[in-house]
């Protein structure tokens, strides 16, 4: 079975390279200190410290897993090579509330990289799948918990 491979932009991969190296090199050494101050204190059946640096180092070892899997399987696009205006992976693309003529802006990411509130949303996420293969000007109709809104594709950047 191929592996499936994780879209990214070059940011989202140098994040990414820079978490794990993080975790690595760091974060493994920290943790490490505390296991052994830890088991310095003697019995550890009952040794609430050590136990807590244990269960630590489990959820560090576990990330660096996760972490690891989406490098291996990273594929940074290059969006300086992309242009036009028909949505793809890695456009940032401002939207206009048709009701209430707000703007939105938002860049469509990898799923690593999605921060709603720093305006990156998943490929993966609905507001996304609406969005791609649109064009600048289509209207589209994007459907959340409170109903749905229809905008105005406004602008289409790389």
């Amino acid at each position: 079975m191929a592996l499936m491979r994780e879209p990214m932009t070059r940011e989202g991969y140098e994040r990414l390279k820079a978490e794990l190296e993080r975790l690595r090199s760091v974060e493994r050494v920290k943790i490490a200190e505390e296991i052994e101050r830890a088991r310095s204190f003697g019995d550890l059946s009952e040794n609430a410290e050590y136990n807590y640096a244990k269960d630590k180092q489990g959820l560090i070892e576990a990330r660096i897993r996760n972490l690891e899997d989406k490098f291996s399987r990273a594929d940074v696009i290059d969006l300086s090579r992309l242009s036009g205006e028909k949505i793809t992976f890695g456009a940032r693309v401002e939207l206009m509330d048709i009701e209430s003529k707000e703007k939105v802006t938002y860049q469509i990411v990898g799923s690593f990289e999605s921060d709603a509130e720093a305006g990156k949303i998943s490929f993966e996420s609905p507001m996304a799948r609406a969005l791609i293969g649109k064009e600048l000007g289509d209207d589209v109709v994007i459907k959340n918990p409170k109903g749905q809104r229809t905008y105005e594709i406004v602008a289409v950047k790389f």
